[in-house]
């Protein structure tokens, strides 16, 4: 082999070696890379606002009685956040029984609020939501009504005495495998004092409120044809010129549909209160009219979320809505460890909000 030769291969051999270190180099840069991105990917935070992208029209109030706010690329792991069921993404919802509450509420709540409200003789505003409540208080007296109870969507009233012509309930005993949904209409009271005022509950599925203990632990019945812990169900509101329509959905279970004038009071006159009121709000004094006009010129908004009905007042100052139930001195960690906090998931929900429909600040500027 003649000296160019020589000099050839080995040059060959140099340039062989260099071209696989090369090689190498690139395949340990992409292996890091590809290492770094799955390690990005499984710490990347999935925010409620990616698996619901609607919350710029809302206020997230939290489970401490705080306005957080737009809650878009938020979360706070005590009161909301996301979870995957192995199937879907679910944005939670979670209030204990007891804590500091948003305005003058007795009750914990998260709950985002609206941030626009709408006029009943000029709306056509929509709410819907698919959801599952996965917890309802352990403790509480079995005789008040609101025990055992979460509230999954409103119509609140941003004016006035503030009331709500729409609360959409669900209710299990402990030991039952069903609870109850059920709606209620709260009268929009005449006059100057809203002491008087009352709700009428309409039963979805299984039972309505004024179902309770006949002693502070006894239950009644459970429902034949009530809705599980975990089981899905949905909700439609739309008011839209003055009528309130409401639809609830959900497999295995029959469609249920209702509607409500909120511009024409059904309650005036002491004869027109229904026997259930009379039995559940009458001996507690809660026995007033509604204006005529009902909800008439009163701006109106939506709520969605968790808001817990059962709380640790004592039911000697209010038997349908004060559970006398566990609140551990207001210690979250202790209640969500003993089960005495109320927590809902929801899949999907959307909103539609009209143009006539004007700021909410108002409302919380007097209750944050």
């Amino acid at each position: 082999m003649n000296k160019n030769t020589i000099t050839l291969v080995a040059s060959l051999l140099v340039l062989g070696l260099s071209f696989n270190s090369c090689k190498d180099t690139n395949k340990k840069v992409d292996s890091a890379t590809e290492n770094g991105s799955s390690e990005e990917q499984m710490d990347k935070t999935v925010y409620a606002s990616d698996v619901i992208p609607f919350f710029d029209d809302w206020k997230l109030i939290l489970g401490d009685g705080s306005n957080a706010g737009i809650a878009n690329n938020f979360e706070n792991k005590d009161f909301f956040y996301t979870t995957n069921d192995g199937k879907d993404d679910w944005v939670v919802f979670k209030a204990p029984n007891g804590g500091d509450t948003h305005g003058t509420s007795n009750n914990t709540r998260t709950e985002l609020a609206q941030i626009k409200k709408f006029y009943p003789e000029t709306a056509d505003d929509k709410l819907t939501a698919t959801l599952k409540v996965m917890n309802v208080s352990s403790t509480g007296d079995a005789r008040v009504a609101a025990t055992h109870a979460v509230v999954v969507g409103q119509i609140h009233s941003a004016d006035a005495f503030e009331n709500e012509p729409l609360k959409i309930f669900y209710k299990k005993f402990p030991g039952h495998t069903k609870g109850s949904v059920f709606w209620h209409y709260e009268i929009n009271t005449a006059g100057d004092d809203n002491a008087g005022r009352w709700d009428y509950s309409n039963a979805v599925w299984g039972n309505d409120f004024s179902v309770v203990g006949e002693t502070a632990d006894t239950y009644p019945a459970e429902p034949e044809d009530g809705i599980a812990l975990g089981e899905e169900f949905s909700y439609e509101v739309v008011v839209k010129d003055g009528i309130m329509s409401l639809k609830f959905m959900s497999d295995g279970h029959e469609t249920k549909t209702f509607t409500k004038n909120l511009l024409e009071s059904e309650y005036t006159t002491k004869a027109d209160i229904p026997e259930q009121t009379k039995k559940l709000f009458f001996p507690i004094g809660q026995d007033g009219v509604e204006r005529k006009e009902a909800y008439t010129g009163e701006g109106l908004f939506f709520k969605l979320g968790t808001y817990n009905q059962t709380n640790g007042k004592s039911p000697d100052v209010n038997m349908n809505w004060c559970s006398g139930a566990e609140t551990h001195g207001g210690d979250i960690q202790k209640q969500y460890e003993d089960g005495n906090y109320a927590e809902v998931w929801f899949k999907t929900a959307s909103i539609s909000v009209s143009d006539a429909a004007v700021s909410n600040e108002g409302y919380f500027t007097k209750n944050d």
